[in-house]
């Protein structure tokens, strides 16, 4: 175990449910492993979250820059990819945007599938379908919802498979996945975490053999699955504190020098 975790130079991470609760802040202690974990191999981030997301949660919250050349941000599932550029700041190196005609359809779809499958909100925090550009969410208590309430809406998946079922029937051209704890992210065919990962492999040049994979929904229809279906190693956790503890173990591994991991 110790010799595979030595061959990985990238880990990358889902956001929400791994490195963080559902849309809230990396808390202290992620911060600091994060922190560590930079200095001793590249990181990357894919999410269905949009950017502003990825600041709110991750980027404001890191303590050091000094290593932030090392982390590359992938939003909307991959649709996405953030690098950053030195004194350019981040940098948006591409985005497989939707268009109107699409957007459309899906948001249509959606709708008609929550309908067929009955699963309507008694109670709904801010808009339940946004538009991400290169990808449509629906969150089934509304983007602002607690968290509480999230956690308690469909912990098994099972409301969300269903309707999951019901949108590839009516948009079977595109890719949908369950993401989060409320959430079911639309995005084109092919384009999904599997893409990021393809996408990372090219512009980082490092072969998936070297990648490490760590996400929450590791499942089939899970929006971390593809990740594994990619070929890359994966680890599925059950929430950010169970992430610490692996990244630690990553560290301990990859810091053969001893210098990092007493810092934690």
């Amino acid at each position: 175990m110790t010799q595979r975790i030595y061959m990985k130079k990238l880990i990358v991470f889902d956001l929400d449910g791994t490195l963080a609760e559902s849309k809230s802040a990396i808390d202290v202690e992620m911060a600091k492993v994060l922190d560590a974990l930079l200095r001793v191999a590249k990181v990357a981030i894919i999410s269905g979250g949009d950017w502003p997301q990825f600041e709110k949660q991750v980027l404001a919250n890191l303590f050091s820059t000094t290593k932030i050349k090392n982390l590359f941000i992938l939003p909307t599932c991959g649709t996405k990819f953030y690098s950053y550029q030195g004194k350019k700041g981040w940098k948006k190196l591409y985005s497989e945007d939707f268009t109107d005609v699409e957007k459309k359809k899906i948001i249509d779809s959606l709708d008609q599938a929550v309908d067929e499958a009955g699963f309507t909100a008694e109670k709904i925090w801010g808009e339940q379908i946004e538009d991400r550009g290169s990808q449509i969410t629906y969150s089934a208590l509304g983007q602002e919802a607690p968290l509480s309430a999230k956690r308690e809406w469909d912990p098994g998946f099972a409301k969300r498979k269903i309707i999951q079922a019901k949108l590839k029937k009516l948009i079977p051209n595109f890719a949908v996945n369950l993401g989060g704890t409320t959430s079911v992210d639309v995005t084109k065919p092919g384009i999904d975490k599997a893409y990021g990962i393809k996408k990372l492999k090219s512009m980082l040049d490092i072969p998936k053999k070297q990648m490490l994979f760590i996400g929450d929904a590791i499942f089939p229809g899970g929006n971390d699955y593809p990740a594994k279906e990619a070929g890359v190693a994966s680890i599925c956790i059950k929430d950010p504190n169970e992430t610490k503890r692996v990244i630690e173990g990553i560290i301990a591994c990859l810091d053969v020098k001893g210098k990092y991991f007493k810092g934690i």
